[in-house]
């Protein structure tokens, strides 16, 4: 037996030409992998650019306006704390001899809503155990500071205006300042 190795055959150039203008008809797996690799990058871009757009528009909570009348003057009794715009407006308004103020119903710590009890004459938070005076001056707990005041004055129909959006702070001396308490 004779271990003749072969001598690979050798292509004319006409047998290169003829394979180059050979196509194969139909999709082959070389292109089907081509195609799906660009359709899963354009795609991908596709979702992403979706994503961005949706970003630029966001989902925006409408919130109450920052203003509102709480009616007359002459509906608060004198010497007590109104509690019925706490649930909502989260404000309290007092009355006393002299005129009005009205509270933030928002505990300085952590933002809880006080609980205002008669009985004790005092604010107290039930988050952590925060206390306020009847004028709002913090007491008790880890309330670092008083309630903050809010804008109360008179509208020209004559009923009280509160606007949530202007608030007096007492440690900056703010109590004293127009808006913070309305005259009677």
């Amino acid at each position: 037996m004779s271990t003749a190795l072969k001598a690979p055959k050798i292509k004319l150039p006409a047998e290169y030409e003829a394979e180059a203008r050979w196509k194969p008809s139909g999709m082959d797996r070389r292109r089907f992998m081509n195609w799906a690799g660009w359709l899963g990058v354009l795609g991908s871009l596709g979702v992403a650019l979706l994503g961005f757009v949706r970003f630029l528009f966001p989902r925006v909570l409408f919130e109450p306006p920052a203003e509102f009348k709480a009616g007359s003057p002459a509906d608060y009794a004198v010497g007590a704390v109104d509690t019925r715009w706490v649930i909502s407006q989260r404000v309290w308004i007092i009355r006393e001899e002299q005129g009005f103020y009205s509270l933030l119903a928002v505990c300085t710590h952590l933002g809880c809503t006080p609980k205002w009890l008669a009985s004790e004459n005092k604010f107290k938070c039930p988050c952590h155990g925060s206390g306020f005076y009847k004028s709002g001056v913090n007491f008790e707990g880890p309330a670092p500071r008083p309630l903050e005041r809010v804008k109360i004055v008179l509208a020209e129909d004559g009923q009280i205006l509160i606007d949530k959006g202007t608030t007096f702070r007492q440690e900056k001396g703010e109590w004293s300042k127009p808006g913070a308490y309305l005259t009677t």
